[in-house]
């Protein structure tokens, strides 16, 4: 059974496995892993803008972080992301609850 939850926005593919999530796209792999990821998703801005951002450690700390801003004719087309960030989310929420 493949309990892999997978979403393709423009050239990046998203990956994540219930433990680590890739985003693969551009030159490098990024790699977070539950135990020491934060993200959060900001906007709708006034203009429908939305950005998601994600980093190791605290998002008001600094560390790397990866910010994609996304227009709200991207977003409304993005409905994999969407459910594969709350499924990071959970998984987060979970590892910080034990």
């Amino acid at each position: 059974m493949n309990d892999e939850i997978t979403a393709r926005v423009g050239s990046q593919f998203y990956s994540f496995d219930g433990r680590v999530l890739e985003v693969f796209g551009g030159s490098v792999t990024h790699r977070f892993h539950v135990r020491h990821m934060h993200f959060r998703v900001t906007g709708p801005d006034r203009k429908g803008r939305r950005s998601v951002e994600i980093c190791h450690g605290r998002l008001e700390k600094r560390g790397i972080r990866h910010i994609w801003h996304y227009s709200a004719a991207e977003w409304g087309s993005l409905t994999g992301l969407a459910q594969l960030l709350d499924t990071v989310q959970a998984a987060i929420d979970s590892v910080s609850e034990k």
